[in-house]
């Protein structure tokens, strides 16, 4: 017999931005019911953000001992290291455990009900999970994204997904990268540092596509040094007898021996599978189209996250979740951020957030471009680390500050003082006039506003 539960809220997917809904939902008395399939966190928590930064960090680690042990400037001495990879995958599925639970631990403090289960919808107040049918005042659509395939590259054997490469049982002689976007260069740089061969084969003219040849040089540079080669503009076209066949610009098929292919070419909203066309949902493409308050074309039907489209960021849809919480509390709230940083944990990093030269220039806009050399900068020096920069973009007429961009190493924690200054709307003089904490790579961004307005101290 069906078993019939009623809530006000019910969200299908435990992911980013499912589980900040619910907790924020349950914080402000909404009776919520949260369905998950798989485990709580979803693709970020489980499978994404928190294990690929968890394994870059073992690679980065393994590499600076095998730095140390071939001669270290620094004076440091070490015999040659060994990796045990499954103590490492060990370590990396302890983080991933432990904010699990605790996602857990916080949704049934909030007094959110959690049921494990595949979600089938019946119409925009029903959904079925198994034998439990539930009905809602309000449904939040928040199933995430899928890596996108390849037909001629099917997943299994030596073919493997991010998924698979975050959980490694050995690390291979030679891997091939198929992508070169922030999520194929992170973990083929990881693999790199972790001793693999790496190439990656990339369709578009250079690493990193979304953004400026300035801003992805660095990156670039650093590709060379570590030894990882570069097949750019190539096209794959089949893997057969352990050899990747790939397509040059000129036309030629090249047979790449590997051991392993990763296949990082994207990923696409996760739409099918749960009954989603029987809502007859608007669509922006494969995305489910939805207004500034993440409202579909249905009355009480909402969609967040990765579902909703680009850009495909944890905090985004952690951000949409909580809003979308407090309009069915009865708040007025609207989702329209100055900027949304996009960050990717390359060697160096990289981060932007707001308007790079070429989109203000594409909006109109006359600006101010202007960078700060962390060669100049003292904390990059002591860290060894002496590529990159920060960039800013303001407006000429009045200074307001509407893009920052940075490259080097640890400048993904520079996100949250970009975004501020952005969400402040501060103008060069606020940021110049402010004192920074020396040394440290924050300093940079103050200089880089000095030297847009003129007078930089230390360049």
């Amino acid at each position: 017999m069906t078993q019939t539960l009623h809530t006000t809220l019910l969200i299908i997917g435990g992911g980013p931005g499912g589980y900040v809904a619910a907790i924020r939902a349950g914080q402000l008395g909404i009776p919520t019911i949260l369905v998950e399939g798989q485990a709580l966190g979803g693709t970020c928590l489980n499978i994404g953000c928190i294990p690929s930064k968890a394994l870059i960090h073992v690679a980065e680690q393994f590499q600076q001992t095998v730095h140390h042990s071939q001669g270290s400037q620094l004076g440091i001495e070490v015999d040659v290291p060994t990796l045990d990879i499954r103590k490492s995958v060990e370590w990396k599925d302890g983080i991933v455990d432990r904010l699990t639970t605790g996602v857990a631990a916080l949704l049934k403090k909030h007094k959110v009900q959690v049921i494990h289960g595949w979600a089938k919808v019946i119409d925009g107040k029903t959904v079925e999970v198994g034998e439990q049918r539930i009905q809602c005042e309000h449904l939040l659509l928040a199933t995430g994204s899928t890596s996108v395939n390849l037909p001629m590259l099917p997943i299994g054997g030596p073919i493997i997904s991010s998924t698979e490469a975050l959980a490694p049982t050995h690390v291979p002689r030679r891997l091939i990268v198929v992508g070169g976007g922030y999520i194929g260069l992170e973990l083929g740089i990881a693999y790199r540092k972790l001793g693999a061969d790496v190439s990656v084969v990339e369709a578009q003219a250079h690493i990193l596509p979304a953004y400026d040849a300035e801003l992805t040089l660095p990156v670039a540079e650093s590709l060379k040094k570590l030894g990882v080669k570069l097949y750019l503009e190539h096209s794959v076209t089949g893997f057969a007898d352990g050899k990747l066949q790939v397509r040059a610009p000129n036309g030629d098929i090249l047979a790449l021996d590997t051991d392993q292919v990763l296949v990082a070419v994207g990923r696409k909203p996760n739409t099918q599978g749960w009954n989603l066309e029987a809502l007859n949902l608007d669509m922006n493409g494969v995305a489910i189209k939805i207004d500034s308050r993440c409202q579909t074309s249905m009355r009480n039907v909402y969609a967040i996250g990765d579902l909703s489209g680009e850009p495909m960021l944890a905090h985004r849809a952690m951000a949409q979740g909580e809003m979308v919480a407090e309009l069915i509390s009865g708040k007025a709230r609207e989702f329209n951020p100055a900027a949304i940083p996009a960050v990717c944990f390359t060697d160096p990093e990289l981060v932007v957030v707001g308007k790079t030269p070429d989109e203000a220039k594409a909006a109109g806009l006359d600006c101010i471009v202007s960078s700060f050399p962390f060669a100049a900068n003292g904390r990059a020096m002591t860290l060894e680390s002496k590529a990159g920069f920060v960039r800013v973009v303001a407006r000429r007429d009045n200074h307001l500050i509407v893009g920052w961009q940075a490259v080097g190493a640890g400048v993904s924690e520079l996100s949250t003082a970009f975004g501020l200054s952005l969400e402040m709307g501060a103008r060069l003089e606020d940021v110049a006039g402010t004192i920074h904490a020396h040394p440290t790579l924050g300093e940079a961004v103050q200089e880089a506003a000095l030297r847009a307005l003129g007078h930089a101290l230390h360049l």
